[in-house]
């Protein structure tokens, strides 16, 4: 079996973070494991509190994964702190896993803030550079680069400015504009978008984290880039269509409804590639 390690902060509430990757891991049929980078105290409506996990205990965590079972993938998310990118940059570029998606996540679905704002330039010169595929939405996108999206134009020139930061590739998600969702991915030589119908439903809890783990999880079992992010694509939109109406605020994403109800899906790189 194919193996994903999440970096990223715990969500007690269930529908994101470190409990959203391992699901989606598991409803890809990858093993998944955890390095709690933060613990926070959140719920569909509010972020009540944030405790960053000391910087030597996230670089305990992963020398823990590394030294026995290793991984197949590696997919960060949540990192609060300048300390806590340090250290898991660090660790990351003494084991060189094989793959490395980063979702930058600064806010939550409800808007309050996830990373201090000192930890945006320290984003980009630590973390970012990691990547093989950075996943920002438009509002993390926009921070990074310092100028405004408003259209798919835009989201393909903030790939390639990303791109020139040092990701490898990057997937630009379309879920905060207007029209359709449109995802842009640039992996460094062609752009690709991948389209959705908009789903009316407030409960999109933990999409950002479940998508970029979907791609990791695809990644860890041989898929190309596109492909994977493809596949990504129409898991979190399934999840979304099926989202549970759980809580008072933006409820969580379904992640096993097609599992439930179909068992793991046949997957073959012979499937049509995604347009450019």
């Amino acid at each position: 079996m194919k193996t994903a390690l999440t970096i990223a902060g715990s969500d007690c509430s269930g529908g994101a973070g470190v409990q959203a990757d391992l699901k989606t891991f598991s409803a890809h049929g990858v093993f998944g494991m955890s390095v709690i980078a933060a613990v926070v105290a959140e719920n569909t409506r509010r972020v009540i509190d944030i405790q960053t996990i000391r910087p030597d205990m996230i670089a305990k965590q992963i020398d823990a994964v590394f030294e026995d079972i290793g991984a197949d993938v590696v997919k960060i998310g949540m990192l609060s702190s300048p300390d806590a990118m340090a250290a898991t940059a660090e660790r990351l570029r003494n084991y060189r896993p094989a793959n490395i998606v980063i979702d930058p996540v600064m806010y939550a679905k409800n808007g309050c803030p996830l990373m201090e704002p000192v930890s945006i330039s320290a984003l980009i010169e630590t973390i970012l550079p990691l990547a093989d595929v950075l996943t920002p939405n438009i509002p993390e996108a926009q921070q990074i680069i310092g100028t405004a999206i408003g259209s798919v134009s835009d989201m393909e020139q903030a790939a390639r400015k990303i791109h020139a930061l040092g990701a490898k590739a990057v997937v630009i998600k379309g879920g905060h504009a207007h029209q359709n969702a449109t995802d842009v991915l640039f992996d460094g030589e062609r752009l690709y978008h991948f389209d959705a119908a908009r789903i009316d439903t407030k409960n999109t809890h933990g999409t950002g984290c479940t998508f970029s783990s979907a791609i990791a999880a695809q990644l860890a079992k041989g898929a190309s880039l596109p492909k994977a992010v493809e596949r990504a694509k129409a898991y979190v939109t399934m999840a979304i269509a099926h989202s549970l109406d759980i809580g008072t605020g933006c409820g969580p994403t379904h992640h096993f409804w097609q599992l439930y109800q179909n068992g793991l899906p046949k997957e073959t790189e012979a499937d049509h590639e995604p347009s450019t």
